[in-house]
């Protein structure tokens, strides 16, 4: 089970180093295809590239009334104005909900015993050569990788979100 300090090694070391072009469709399903490149701990000059797909839902628009009431359990009567003010202006906020399917048995893996910068070298140049608008090459720390490839689908919702917002405004559900 990774510490408290794993995830925050993870998430300091993690580098996206090809991005994808494109980003979370705002009205259908987005799979992205990455390479996750680690070293190996306990061998030297051998990184292990991990391979797979992970799938962002489209993105939902939650909107307050469904949402219930507001529980402000240890705050002043500051917070009971403001949950008064939210209930006043509920039509105006909306929030994105993002959900994303990451299935392991689509990942395979392989150990190449060159260093980092040569794989990663060789994988972005493969990723420019095939075009593919839809992969991202990871670069990682090996025993916590999933953690990895969480900040990546974090950085994308990130990336995703102004446009979607756009694209739910310019239909006019929001």
């Amino acid at each position: 089970m990774p510490t408290e300090f794993d995830i925050s090694y993870a998430l300091e070391q993690t580098q996206v180093i090809y991005e994808p072009d494109r980003r979370i469709d705002t009205f259908g399903t987005t799979q992205f295809q990455f390479q996750l490149v680690s070293e190996l701990m306990d061998t030297v000059g051998a990184v292990r590239v991990r391979d797979g797909i992970i799938e962002a839902d489209k993105p939902m628009i939650l909107r307050p009334e469904g949402m219930g009431g507001f529980d402000f359990e240890g705050f002043g009567p500051q917070a009971e104005v403001f949950g008064n003010w939210l209930k006043q202006h509920m039509d105006r906020l909306a929030i994105l909900r993002y959900g994303f399917s990451f299935r392991k048995n689509d990942v395979s893996e392989h150990v190449v015993h060159e260093p980092m910068e040569v794989v990663c070298g060789k994988l972005v140049e493969e990723t420019r050569r095939s075009g593919n608008p839809m992969r991202a090459v990871i670069r990682g720390v090996d025993d916590v990788w999933e953690v990895c490839l969480l900040k990546f689908t974090v950085e994308m919702i990130e990336k995703s979100q102004g446009i979607n917002l756009f694209d739910f405004k310019r239909r006019g559900l929001l």
